[in-house]
């Protein structure tokens, strides 16, 4: 029964934080885990275009996780996205970005959790890292509660407190300053948090293999939160505002029932794991079987596959493997030469191009289809949403269409494209250049959510079906 929503809604909760690194991830994966030990279907979502968090909350929920990003994706396309991912859920819990208010710029609130929260009518708890103040906690409480009236702060949860007393004192500045109340104090115990490996992250595909981490996770939230105070949250009805009515699913969605037109091999393993989920739930939606293969294990594509998708990763944490895996090389190779269409993201694009040099500066051949080479660096090369207009025509775009996509990485081109295969034109960057396409064939840096085009997705199934 879900008090106080309207019948078939899944209750909703938004984890936020007063900024990165306050202990949100490890928070909203143990209210997952423990609502799941309840027995409830716990859908998980990850606002902003992060690829690493949602992998930690399919191992507490059980269920992918998927991203909602307001810069990528229309509001009322977000708002459908969200509704059919959880309309078989008992609760929603979205993890958010950076600070409650950190978006895409410092002027307005485009991209960030608030703007998220109220899109989609959902209580928010925020995050504070106490383990450096006591009364201070609670001006930092109230600038949350205040800054925005329209944000749905509904209470705090507090992080890396010392000892029951520091508990005390930071709730009684929080509820004396806001009125809000604190559902939960977790220990200052680094055996609760997710570590930090590569680039100041941990692969989702390597993310603490161990069912008992989450279980550990559980165990702290049925300690040090109120879960029953969470589940009423989560179950009360806040208005939605900010965006317009949600988008018929028809507009990103079939109707009804697509027949399979086509098959398209995705790399999945541990060095291509950056998909948006929703991106491959299009695919499949529109008629393509999506089939997982491994370039650093598989020797040959799968059977019958008429499209080949590479995603984003970490390919310079396994160069050597995949540079000696040249049976996969040449099966990519003699899908090029018949003409299967093939998109790649990012690892993608330096996977299939000549050559990648690693952060020791050894050089390993990768799969030789783009005259491109990759080249890691020590500082971060590039973040941030980029307009890319689409300069050929390729299974992903028609030549003149623009859309929205987010780039990351800490690699970097040796040369670049030749201009008369360039994929992309970046509006943020003066223009410039970017990207590689040819024929059936698209690689490049910047990431693309399907769902930012309701055509992509109809577009590369349609390229992926035609007779060769």
């Amino acid at each position: 029964m879900r008090v106080g929503r309207p019948a078939g809604e899944a209750r909703r909760l938004t984890v936020a934080g007063v900024a990165s690194g306050v202990g949100k991830t490890t928070i909203t994966c143990a209210i997952m885990a423990a609502f799941r030990r309840r027995g409830w279907r716990v859908q998980p979502f990850k606002a902003g275009p992060d690829y690493i968090d949602p992998g930690h909350h399919a191992r507490a929920a059980g269920r992918p996780s998927r991203n909602l990003d307001s810069v990528l994706v229309s509001p009322g396309r977000l708002r459908t996205l969200f509704a059919r991912a959880s309309r078989d859920a008992d609760i929603a819990v979205i993890e958010g970005v950076m600070g409650l208010f950190d978006g895409r710029n410092g002027f307005d609130e485009e991209g960030s959790t608030a703007q998220i929260a109220k899109l989609l009518g959902s209580p928010v708890v925020v995050v504070i890292d106490v383990a450096k103040t006591a009364r201070s906690a609670g001006a930092i409480a109230l600038g949350c509660a205040r800054f925005d009236p329209t944000a749905p702060v509904a209470g705090f949860v507090l992080n890396r407190v010392g000892s029951a007393s520091h508990a005390k004192w930071a709730t009684d500045a929080v509820e004396s300053a806001t009125g809000l109340p604190v559902i939960g104090a977790f220990p200052r115990d680094p055996g609760l948090a997710i570590p930090e490996r590569h680039l100041g992250l941990i692969p989702a595909a390597e993310s603490v293999p161990a069912a008992g981490f989450m279980d550990r996770l559980a165990d702290a939230a049925e300690r040090h939160v109120d879960l029953d105070h969470l589940a009423a949250i989560a179950a009360s009805p806040v208005p939605e505002n900010g965006g317009p009515s949600p988008v018929d699913d028809a507009v990103l969605f079939p109707q009804g029932p697509v027949p399979k037109r086509t098959t398209i091999a995705v790399a999945q393993d541990e060095a291509f794991s950056f998909y948006y989920q929703d991106t491959l739930d299009l695919l499949e939606a529109w008629g393509a079987e999506i089939v997982p293969y491994s370039p650093l294990r598989d020797g040959l594509l799968p059977e019958g596959t008429r499209g080949v998708y590479l995603g984003g990763g970490f390919p310079e944490l396994h160069a050597s493997e995949l540079a000696e895996n040249t049976p996969m090389h040449e099966s990519l190779r003699a899908a090029a030469r018949t003409g299967t269409p093939i998109y790649g993201e990012c690892g993608g694009l330096m996977y299939l191009g000549q050559a990648l040099t690693d952060f020791e500066g050894s050089r390993h051949p990768m799969v030789g289809l783009a005259p491109v080479e990759s080249r890691m660096q020590r500082r971060r090369v590039t973040l941030g949403y980029r307009s890319v207009t689409a300069l050929r025509t390729s299974p992903i775009l028609e030549a003149g269409t623009c859309v929205m996509g987010h780039e990351f990485h800490y690699s970097e081109l040796i040369a670049p494209v030749p201009a008369g295969a360039a994929a992309y034109r970046i509006a943020e960057r003066g223009d410039a250049l970017e990207g590689f396409a040819a024929g059936n064939m698209l690689l490049s840096y910047v990431h693309l959510h399907f769902a930012s085009d309701p055509s992509m997705a109809r577009r590369f199934i349609s390229a992926c079906s035609t007779e060769r």
